[in-house]
């Protein structure tokens, strides 16, 4: 054991220095912090990167088809640049997710669509494709306007809420002029996305008149006109009184039972529609 043998050993560990080595020391553990935590969200990116990687070429590429084999992981991890161990985790993921299968002692597979990665999704390219019925239409809506209708009660400003009834009010006179008029098919098309933009919900006020412009244009009516806006007319005399209330419930079911009225009537006249031609 070494013992002081002078006042110049004991100054070489002054307090002055102690601090100063501790507060160095400090900051080189704080910059190790730093560099693990971010290596640690450059690990976490490029996981996600890798599953996101793997799950565009099963899902849109098809580079990778159900039930077939994945290469092997040296393979694969060499072709998309990773590591063994990343890509061990990716599939891990996606084998949660069930877009892949890890069978024991045979490799990883892509699993048979379920849930999100269902066999019988399509995207919007297909959509025109489809033999969609009116009902199919009227049903779609039927799931998401009224819930649109519902929050639009509850986040609208009030100046929002004047615009949907100042709307609300030209469309009823279009409907009592001109049922079969394009200013009423403009004016009710205007009302109803008013309360889809007071949704503040921006996939919704922008999905929900593709829905409704193909409906006009797939199914175009030509009977029972006047039937159709007379129940129109009532309609929204509820629609606008739930609104202006801000009855989120009641208005909710008031935009319900409109649409059932519309598909109600529409298909009538589709079929009278079909009798004549």
């Amino acid at each position: 054991m070494r013992v002081f043998s002078s006042n110049k050993d004991r100054a070489s560990f002054s307090p002055d220095k102690l601090f100063r080595f501790g507060r160095i020391f400090t900051l080189l553990f704080i910059s190790f912090v730093h560099i693990r935590d971010a290596i640690s969200q450059l690990s976490v990116r490029l996981l996600k990167l890798t599953a996101e990687t793997l799950q565009k070429m099963i899902l849109k590429e098809h580079i990778y088809k159900y039930g077939e084999k994945l290469p092997n992981e040296n393979e694969l991890s060499a072709k998309l640049g990773i590591s063994r161990t990343t890509l061990r985790e990716a599939i891990r993921i996606l084998a949660s997710d069930g877009l892949l299968e890890v069978r024991r002692g045979l490799g990883t597979f892509v699993a048979q669509p379920l849930n999100q990665y269902a066999e019988g999704s399509i995207d919007f390219q297909e959509f025109s494709k489809l033999k969609i019925t009116l009902r199919d239409l009227y049903e779609t809506r039927m799931i998401f306007e009224p819930e649109a209708a519902a929050l639009a009660s509850r986040r609208a400003t009030e100046d929002e809420i004047k615009e949907i009834l100042r709307l609300g009010d030209i469309c009823q006179q279009e409907l009592l002029r001109d049922p079969q008029g394009k200013r009423r098919i403009d004016s009710e098309a205007a009302f109803h996305g008013a309360i889809l933009k007071a949704s503040h919900n921006d996939f919704l006020s922008r999905f929900m008149p593709i829905l409704t412009e193909t409906i006009e244009q797939t199914f175009a009516l030509n009977f029972n006109l006047d039937m159709i806006a007379e129940q129109a007319y009532k309609d929204h005399i509820l629609i606008m009184d739930f609104l202006e209330k801000r009855d989120a419930v009641a208005l909710k079911s008031a935009v319900t039972i409109h649409l059932h009225h519309a598909l109600l009537t529409e298909q009538i006249s589709l079929e009278e529609n079909e009798k004549k031609y």
